[in-house]
């Protein structure tokens, strides 16, 4: 004890225990703590199956990243504009893959990414889609999502072959042979008349006589729907649509103007009714050369005078058959004429023609293209002079047989 202390014995200050372990009962102290296990995959976590299908799993997963990814770049691509520079026509050949066509495509400057165009038809094929062959148009910097489209759905090129009216058939045949886009030969020439002339569309390859054969039936068709409807009172010499056909042919050689038709065909129609000669310039032209075209030259009066088939001006009423292939203006033309009395027309010197119901008004009319003529300084260029067109017969007989026109349309 010492000095100055109490005498009282102090134990020495202990800390108290911490608030959040607080003692054990003493039954507890006398047990051994209890220590947590570490944790364990189960038996079934750790299975060689589950494990191949975790990594399948994360691997399907990996891959449908990147093909995800691959799509949406693709695309990009398959819808980005393409290299032409200008609108370009190719010609895809029959028989051709898609190996083949992207080496064309790309030989043609069309794509510049084959792999991105053969996986973009891959993808198309799954739907049920197909390259098609054939000619087409690719428009300036085409996709190639706008190239699969043009091939698959078949938008080939459309050619047109236009007859012009008028034309014979040999020389519709003719035009026929000198356009290359067509194929194959012509086994022989269609008869007169028998062709409409039009404007028909084609694709490359087509051959030549498929192209006769639409013309061929157009032409029964038209003729067809415009003999029903013909007048009513139609010369004797028109009873059937043949003979419609032969006097269209006359119509469409005379003139071209929409205006005249009617009045032409009334004047010819007016004739064979009078049983006056036709004296039509183009049947003689055909009666000398068939149908090769253009006699090239002006009719001189002995051809007048020779007698042939078609020579309206030596045989009475029609001649044996067409002398071109009319088109459908001057059948309708024919069919329903203008009722008129109209006997004459000649050339009025500037395209289009007089019309004169006596022959005194129709020489008239001649003087005064004369007159025309001679004040260009030139002598018509398919005329027969007035002298040499037969006088008028006397009274009671009928209206002289002048030629009805002395300018042709060849």
């Amino acid at each position: 004890m010492r000095p100055g202390s109490t005498g009282r014995s102090t134990a020495s200050a202990v800390p108290p225990p911490p608030a959040n372990k607080l003692p054990r009962s003493p039954r507890v102290a006398l047990e051994p703590e209890m220590v947590p296990a570490p944790r364990r995959h189960s038996a079934r976590v750790r299975h060689p199956m589950v494990v191949f299908g975790n990594a399948i799993f994360t691997l399907l997963v990996l891959v449908s990243l990147a093909a995800g990814a691959a799509l949406y770049v693709g695309k990009q691509r398959f819808d980005a504009p393409g290299p032409l520079a200008e609108d370009k026509i190719v010609n895809i050949p029959q028989g051709y893959g898609v190996s083949d066509i992207s080496d064309l495509l790309k030989r043609e400057g069309v794509i510049d990414q084959p792999y991105v165009f053969i996986g973009g038809v891959a993808v198309l094929k799954a739907r049920g889609l197909t390259l098609k062959h054939g000619e087409y148009k690719f428009a300036r910097q085409a996709s190639l999502s706008d190239v699969v489209e043009t091939l698959s759905e078949g938008k080939v090129v459309q050619h047109t072959f236009t007859v012009a009216e008028g034309l014979t058939s040999e020389q519709i045949v003719q035009r026929l042979l000198e356009t290359d886009a067509l194929s194959g030969q012509i086994k022989e020439i269609p008869r007169e008349g028998t062709l409409l002339p039009e404007t028909y569309k084609f694709t490359r390859g087509m051959s030549r006589e498929q192209i006769l054969q639409r013309m061929q039936q157009s032409q029964k068709r038209v003729l067809q729907e415009v003999w029903a409807r013909r007048s009513p009172d139609l010369p004797a010499q028109i009873q059937t649509p043949e003979q419609l056909v032969t006097l269209a042919s006359i119509v469409e050689k005379e003139t071209g103007r929409d205006d005249e038709r009617t009045r032409v065909a009334a004047v010819f129609v007016n004739r064979l009714k009078a049983k006056m000669k036709l004296q039509s310039d183009p049947t003689i032209i055909y009666g000398l050369i068939g149908g090769k075209g253009s006699l090239g030259r002006p009719i001189m009066k002995s051809e007048i005078e020779q007698a042939t088939p078609y020579n309206t001006y030596a045989i009475e009423g029609l001649p044996p058959g067409p002398i071109a292939n009319p088109g459908r203006a001057s059948l309708e033309a024919t069919a329903n004429p203008a009722r008129t009395k109209e006997l004459f027309f000649v050339a009025d010197g500037t395209g289009g023609h007089t019309f004169s119901d006596s022959y005194a008004e129709h020489q008239k009319a001649v003087a005064k293209l004369r007159a025309i003529e001679r004040g260009n300084g030139a002598a018509p260029a398919n005329a027969v002079p007035a002298a040499d067109a037969p006088s008028a017969p006397p009274a009671p007989a009928p209206p002289p047989d002048p030629k009805p026109k002395t300018n042709l349309r060849r």
